[in-house]
């Protein structure tokens, strides 16, 4: 597969296990509380968050204007949740880039190598619009990424309601390292064209995987293999926001929306779990 060389991106990090009960904490805010120690499957997007935005910021440096990033889908294959105190290296290729009426459509994967060997336990696929980007060279394949897994006959389905709070947003946004104005200040808000602040759309995620894992692993994040969603809208503080969870017959895959009363915020969403260990929680 083609990849885009670039200088930058290579990081190596350890992470702690206050890191790893801040961010479950903020992602359950309203559920009951998270075994110690375990980390949200989405936990590796927060480690390849600054990899990410350091890529992007490289590859518009030499843009004639201000670029915006348009977060439009994000992939995690996972073997295993991170580990408090694990060292963790993060590494980054661009998969490809599209050229579009607004700006550039790129494809990121970023591979997450822990302490147990050579193999990534964690690999994501970040697709995002940069809006504004004129100079940027079309190659590659923004479509890579494994397909969701096929679903095998249905389960029973189950909703939940929540209404994320400008507290809940802040607190998601310092847990997570994602401090990007937008989520934090109106006046930011609205000059990007939102009526007031809005979630991170990867909060919504975490809070549907949650909920996913609660019902359907008995709180057993290890058991998550993988997950995937499209963002459609964004999600402001204070309206409900439903979260309808889909399981086939087995509850290994489940499907999942999140939507407000203004429509779909996050559509086409899945999550993969292992079967439950012989013995273990079910």
């Amino acid at each position: 597969m083609t990849t885009l060389s670039l200088p930058s991106p290579v990081r190596t990090l350890t992470v702690t296990e206050p890191e790893i009960t801040d961010y479950r904490g903020a992602a359950r805010r309203g559920l009951p509380t998270a075994r110690p120690g375990q980390a949200s499957p989405v936990h590796t997007f927060v480690l390849a968050h600054t990899v990410a935005e350091q890529t992007v910021a490289a590859l518009t440096a030499a843009e004639p204007g201000p670029v915006a990033v348009v977060h439009l889908g994000q992939d995690i294959r996972t073997l295993r949740p991170v580990r408090p105190g694990e060292q963790v290296t993060v590494a980054l290729d661009v998969l490809g880039i599209r050229k579009e009426p607004r700006g550039a459509r790129i494809a990121l994967r970023v591979r997450l190598t822990g302490e147990d060997g050579p193999e990534p336990f964690a690999e994501l696929v970040i697709s995002a619009l940069l809006v504004g980007a004129s100079t940027l060279e079309p190659f590659g394949d923004i479509t890579a990424g494994a397909p969701a897994p096929a679903p095998l006959g249905a389960g029973e389905p189950h909703s939940a309601v929540h209404h994320l709070t400008t507290d809940w947003i802040t607190t998601y946004a310092h847990a997570s390292g994602d401090l990007n104005p937008i989520h934090l200040d109106e006046d930011a808000a609205r000059s990007a064209g939102f009526d007031t602040v809005i979630a991170h759309g990867m909060s919504v995620v975490a809070l549907a995987v949650e909920e996913a894992t609660d019902r359907f692993a008995a709180g057993d994040s290890a058991r998550v293999r993988g997950l995937g969603c499209r963002f459609s809208a964004p999600v402001p503080p204070g309206i409900p926001l439903e979260i309808t969870l889909q399981p086939d017959a087995d509850a290994r895959v489940v499907r999942f929306t999140c939507k407000t009363p203004g429509g779909a915020a996050v559509k086409s969403g899945w999550i993969e779990f292992a079967a439950p260990q012989e013995g273990g929680p079910r």
